[in-house]
């Protein structure tokens, strides 16, 4: 069976150099889930003491919190500050953006439509950058519930999918005079979609690697889907079953933006196992 790996995917700009951030700062603990990626939690865990904490209240004065590459809700940031906590951001340059856009529109008198998973921690963080007037949809359809001013602007979860914005914005565009368009899907977002679409149109199994609950890995999954109905998300080599494989002559593989190389690696070792 042939093993092909899409033309783009795993580890993002961010990613890197939050896991190289973590590394930095041996002995402390992250602040939520670095990256949606348990297996490389517990790599910084046993290799580098980089701890895991949920509860705000458990950084205390002279601590090292390390803020996740998804970011965090402004006011809880603050805080941490103000307990003097020793703070090593972390978040994604590509979340930072639309957390400054929410923050200026919205002191200008916008009110701001964001296009996400309003549960998915990234877009928790985002929206409490906006002062008021802060609405999340997660399709065209909610647009019609919102009672939104006449100044729109909007703003996309980084991973998701840009046809799927596109449709937020003509929306928007058709009821509102003024609506200020910021793309804030990332680059490598595209790339990654892009790949694993021209990659699932040859295949005749996909696999692809990557946190269960990494919103980008759920997209590249979903799109493969589109294009090779044998697709399959899974997390570590664990997941995978030899009976996927059986009478297949192609397979691919694209990977999560927080999926590293080493898990990546060890799957198509696996694979090549089960195939011969």
């Amino acid at each position: 069976m042939k093993i092909v790996l899409a033309e783009s995917y795993g580890f993002c700009f961010g990613v890197k150099r939050a896991i190289k951030i973590a590394e930095e700062n041996k002995n402390s603990a992250t602040y939520g889930p670095l990256i949606h990626n348990a297996n490389e939690i517990d790599r910084l865990k046993n290799d580098f003491n980089v701890a895991l904490s949920e509860n705000l209240d458990s950084f205390r004065f002279g601590d090292t919190a390390v803020i996740r590459t998804h970011g965090i809700p402004k006011q809880e940031l603050a805080l941490l500050h103000e307990r003097q906590v020793n703070v090593v951001d972390a978040t994604c340059p590509y979340v930072t953006k639309p957390q400054q856009i929410c923050e200026e529109m919205s002191a200008q008198g916008y009110d701001i439509v964001i296009f996400g998973d309003e549960a998915h921690p990234e877009i928790k963080g985002v929206k409490s950058y906006a002062d008021s007037n802060v609405y999340v949809v997660n399709s065209p359809d909610e647009i019609d519930a919102l009672k939104l001013r006449e100044k729109v602007a909007t703003v996309a979860q980084t991973t998701r999918k840009i046809e799927e914005y596109q449709q937020i914005v003509r929306k928007l565009m058709a009821a509102h005079k003024e609506v200020r368009v910021f793309n804030t899907i990332c680059n490598a977002t595209f790339d990654n979609q892009d790949a694993v679409r021209d990659l699932a149109q040859q295949a005749d199994v996909m696999i692809v690697i990557g946190g269960k609950n990494s919103s980008n890995t759920k997209q590249l999954h979903s799109i493969s889907q589109e294009f090779c109905p044998n697709s399959y998300h899974i997390e570590s080599q664990e997941d995978l079953d030899p009976v996927w494989f059986r009478g297949k002559e192609f397979c691919g593989i694209s990977a999560g933006a927080s999926t590293p190389d080493w898990i990546i690696n060890q799957v198509v070792s696996s694979i090549r196992e089960m195939s011969v």
